[in-house]
């Protein structure tokens, strides 16, 4: 039988506020890393549903995305399981609302840091993916799609 195949969807936030981006510093399992808020799309959300939720699950800040920076894929053999893992990575850009300092967040979040892009650029030893530095320079440099692009098609369908 043929093995199944499935990438990883996953959703970034590009949150840009007086010339500085909001990043999480996580742990992970190679060690503390620095990221967008980011996080994998869950059943039943839309890809826009899922980095509001990210966004307010890794930062105590709600999140109004406005546009998609771009659509990524990124592809990187597992040093655990010497598999082939694939991740398609949807960012957006977008207004911080408000802040709820008194929410917890994520397990394993350690904190959120807010960086101008020098200072992000100066510890890419400390990026989770490369994707982090890609789609602040993508950002900065003016890329927008609008949200209408993407489409969230509902289905119901009943077992017969």
């Amino acid at each position: 039988m043929p093995r199944t195949w499935k990438p990883n969807v996953t959703v970034a936030a590009v949150i840009e506020r007086d010339g500085k981006f909001l990043l999480i510093e996580e742990e992970t399992s190679d060690g503390i890393r620095l990221n967008q808020p980011a996080g994998h799309l869950d059943p039943l959300e839309s890809l826009e549903e899922a980095v509001v939720r990210e966004t307010l699950e890794e930062t105590g800040y709600d999140f109004t995305p406005t546009a998609l920076v771009g659509m990524y894929m990124s592809r990187y053999r597992s040093a655990r399981t010497g598999e082939l893992v694939t991740y398609l990575r949807f960012a957006f850009c977008g207004v911080p609302g408000e802040f709820h300092p008194e929410r917890p967040l994520d397990d394993g979040i350690l904190r959120t840091m807010w960086l101008t892009r020098d200072e992000i650029a100066a510890c890419r030893e400390r990026h989770r993916s490369p994707l982090l530095m890609t789609c602040v320079d993508e950002y900065l440099a003016g890329k927008r799609a609008p949200l209408e692009l993407l489409h969230t098609h509902v289905s119901v369908y009943e077992e017969v």
